[in-house]
């Protein structure tokens, strides 16, 4: 493939419980149209083809979403929709990446990005695609793409930037200081007035060959696994290779396995629109709010009610005197909640999960 060409791994193996009850096991986040009338996943890999084709770009999800991810994304070869035997976070789907571009291209460059963003500006995205490919080729650095902060969000994890920009053949790169887990909203506050503080949005780039040196020495089992890959891909034992691999893995994320340890880190500001489509309060970014703020997705009517979100396709539900609540109608189930309670509906989903009468909804 070589460094200018590059491939792209969409990383597509969550459940999106957040989103729950339009979510589900059988339907997760990626798989559905929540903007648009593509699911996440296929406007992810359109977004991509104008630079990086269907035979440089795979995706790496369950092994349960396999088939449905093959049905809408026709374009891809099957083989480039690769399942995983079992959730392992991110820093396992990225070690399976290495893995298959160790197998087909040893010394490329590769982008590593999530499958359930917004991106906005399909150029100006490509660019710094673009940009990122340029410097992962010419410097021996694992290479992130930060997202200038718009709000305090407490529920994204942001990336600290060194001072002063570095000058790189692909123009100027920020060395990154450290990496912060979701902080309080006081705390993102600050970071926002600081100005050098930049949303973590877990799009990567590195070099085939720095990649493996920097998890063989920070994450040397992750390491083992992308070389258990590489050695068993395209051969009949690929699947009972990933299996055992997967069953020993430790549980991480590639942020807290690698990114927040390695001191050879550069960010590349970014350009672009981008939005996390991480709880039912995101359809604000993405819908119109009548008078009195109510987005209303589908069939809704709201009487003296506010600063609600409605999601009900194919059934009315009406509001009378409530405000700052999200209503949700789908797949047979009614969720009620306040919206300050978006990241709690994946506490429900467990909660509903530990009752086990539900399962079937879930």
């Amino acid at each position: 493939m070589g460094a200018e060409a590059g491939a792209a791994f969409i990383l597509a193996g969550g459940r999106g419980e957040r989103f729950w009850p339009l979510s589900s096991r059988r339907r997760p986040k990626q798989l559905l149209a929540l903007v648009g009338d593509r699911p996440l996943l296929a406007e992810t890999v359109r977004r991509l083809t104008p630079w990086i084709p269907p035979e440089r770009t795979w995706v790496i999800t369950n092994a349960e979403y396999v088939e449905a991810a093959r049905q809408w994304l026709p374009e891809l070869p099957p083989a480039q929709i690769v399942g995983e035997p079992m959730g392992r976070d991110t820093a396992a789907a990225v070690a399976l990446a290495l893995g298959l571009m160790l197998a087909h291209d040893p010394e490329g460059v590769f982008a590593v990005l999530p499958s359930d963003h917004v991106i906005g500006e399909g150029p100006a995205f490509l660019d710094t695609l673009r940009t990122a490919f340029r410097l992962a080729s010419h410097r021996k650095a694992l290479i992130v793409v930060g997202i200038p902060p718009t709000a305090p969000v407490p529920s994204f994890g942001y990336i600290e930037a060194g001072p002063a920009a570095e000058d790189t053949p692909a123009g100027p790169a920020l060395p990154v200081r450290r990496f912060v887990e979701k902080p309080d909203v006081e705390t993102a506050r600050r970071y926002l007035a600081a100005g050098n503080f930049y949303w973590n949005a877990g799009l990567f780039v590195w070099q085939t060959p720095v990649l493996l040196a920097a998890l063989r020495r920070h994450a040397p089992r992750h390491a083992e696994l992308a070389e258990c890959a590489a050695k068993a891909a395209g051969r009949p034992e690929f699947e009972n290779v990933l299996r055992t691999a997967y069953a020993n893995i430790e549980k991480t994320s590639i942020d807290y396995a690698l990114m927040e340890k390695a001191e050879n880190v550069l960010m590349i500001p970014a350009n672009f629109r981008w939005d996390d489509m991480g709880t039912w309060t995101t359809l604000r970014n993405h819908f119109p709010a009548d008078a009195d703020g109510n987005v209303i997705v589908g069939d809704g009517v709201a009487l003296d009610a506010g600063e609600n979100i409605v999601y009900s396709p194919g059934r009315l539900t009406a509001l009378l005197g409530v405000r700052d609540l999200i209503v949700v109608q789908a797949e047979g189930v009614t969720l009620v909640c306040r919206r300050d309670q978006a990241d709690a509906v994946k506490k429900l989903v467990r909660h509903l999960h530990s009752l086990g009468r539900y399962e079937d909804l879930l």
